[in-house]
């Protein structure tokens, strides 16, 4: 079995002993529902015509049946969980509707003070909108001989509701709701998604949470980014959010670095998720990529646009974007040809402005797929400015494979990426070891 197909078998088997069952994907019909390779989306997930003017508003909810759910004496277990949609604005200064999820735990909240919340950002879920995390808890592994979907962040989402923690979950700009591409990888859309997340629970009727619970965001891989982006960012669009803590697990802060990376590893397709994304954001850009993509090209981000990550393992791995352009140059040559494009990816660069509250950056020391060197820049950044930071890196031997490298990280580190966390939700101050950085690899 190529070992791509390994790597999928296994998060597969993963997902069916935790009790999984594949689902027929359009298992119900829906007349004005969006179809995505044969998934049909509940019509929940198309935004209505107009949306509220204030970041944050809730526009509707339902109740959302966890797949992974057992009874319990004091409810069911982990707990219970609501679909949402709320009003954001995206990067071009837009109002957009967001999709997502929050989940009241069972569990009691044994901490100081009044239960807190997580704003939980979502790793690397495809493109297509059947991809959306909070689909993902309702179908942790969907597959229909047209896509293949596996909702792996339920993990960290059942962590955090065993400590008593509330989690709202995200499912990014056009992930999920149904009017507009997923913009992969933009560092402002993502940082409102997740920001506006925390606004959004807020006025969802029957939760346990307070005006007094503290609030705390946890990431990995693209979801690393868009917490670190939106710890940045916090200050200037969200001040009424006060963060206790943020975890960046394995950020791609430098766009220009993991564009290269990417590039013919395991998982290419991101690649293209993230043309998709750059051209969905700056229309502007798009004759310039139309000028250098070649009828593969094209076809690639075409069929690219309705993936999930399973899919892309199977039909895109190791992928060059050599044979994707024109003239045979990279997609990372293209962009340091093109100043519109290179100005694009800088001004998608995380790490120029302050977080306010305490980050901990976390990195795998042989991670080629988002690689070390840059989540390590960023962490050296916020500490030049004088942030409160925790560098972690995760030091393992390579593994082969730039996927496994990349993954490994996140299940050694989690645990104690969830424990940073708890403790400044219970108060803690953390401990910035800026001082000692330079001596860490």
């Amino acid at each position: 079995m190529p070992t791509p197909t390994r790597l999928l078998a296994a998060a597969v088997t993963a997902a069916a002993c935790l009790g999984v069952t594949a689902v027929p994907a359009d298992a119900t019909t829906q007349s004005d529902a969006v179809v995505s390779r044969g998934v049909t989306i509940p019509t929940f997930y198309n935004p209505p015509a107009s949306l509220p003017p204030a970041d944050g508003a809730l526009i509707r909810s339902e109740p959302l049946p966890l797949a992974l759910s057992l009874p319990g004496i004091d409810g069911p277990l982990p707990g219970t969980a609501t679909r949402l949609m709320y009003k954001s604005t995206d990067s071009a200064g837009r109002p957009m509707a967001v999709t997502g999820a929050y989940l009241e735990p069972t569990a009691r909240w044994t901490g100081s003070g009044p239960r807190p919340l997580v704003a939980l950002a979502p790793g690397t879920m495809g493109q297509g909108d059947q991809c959306a995390a909070s689909l993902g808890l309702e179908h942790p592994l969907l597959v229909n001989g047209q896509t293949l979907s596996v909702g792996y962040e339920t993990l960290a989402i059942y962590r955090l509701l065993a400590r008593g923690i509330a989690v709202v979950v995200t499912d990014y700009t056009g992930l999920g709701a149904t009017d507009r591409l997923h913009t992969y990888v933009n560092r402002v859309d993502e940082a409102h998604a997740v920001l506006d997340a925390v606004r959004a629970t807020r006025s969802l009727d029957g939760t346990s949470l307070t005006a007094g619970s503290k609030v705390a965001l946890f990431g990995y891989s693209q979801g690393g980014g868009a917490t670190a982006a939106a710890a940045e960012l916090q200050p200037s669009y969200a001040p009424d959010v006060t963060l206790s803590g943020t975890y960046a697990g394995a950020p791609p802060a430098d766009l220009a670095a993991v564009t290269e990376a990417i590039d013919g590893s395991d998982l290419a397709g991101a690649l293209g998720w993230s043309v998709n994304g750059f051209l969905e954001s700056d229309p502007a850009l798009k004759p310039i990529a139309e000028a250098h993509l070649n009828a593969a090209g094209r076809a690639a981000l075409k069929d690219l646009s309705t993936m999930c990550v399973g899919d892309a393992l199977l039909a895109y791995n190791s992928a060059r974007s050599t044979a994707w352009t024109t003239d045979g140059q990279s997609i990372s040559d293209v962009v340091q040809s093109e100043p519109a494009l290179k100005a694009f990816l800088a001004d998608q660069r995380i790490g120029a402005l302050e977080p306010t509250s305490p980050v901990r950056v976390a990195t795998g020391t042989a991670d080629d797929l988002v690689p070390h060197a840059q989540a390590r820049a960023l962490a050296v950044a916020w500490c030049a400015k004088g942030a409160d930071v925790t560098y972690k890196p995760v030091i393992l031997l390579p593994l082969g494979r730039a996927l496994i490298n990349h993954f490994t990280p996140l299940l050694v580190d989690q645990g104690d990426a969830i424990s940073w966390l708890t403790d400044r939700l219970n108060g803690k101050p953390a401990n910035s070891n800026c001082s000692t950085l330079p001596l860490l690899p």
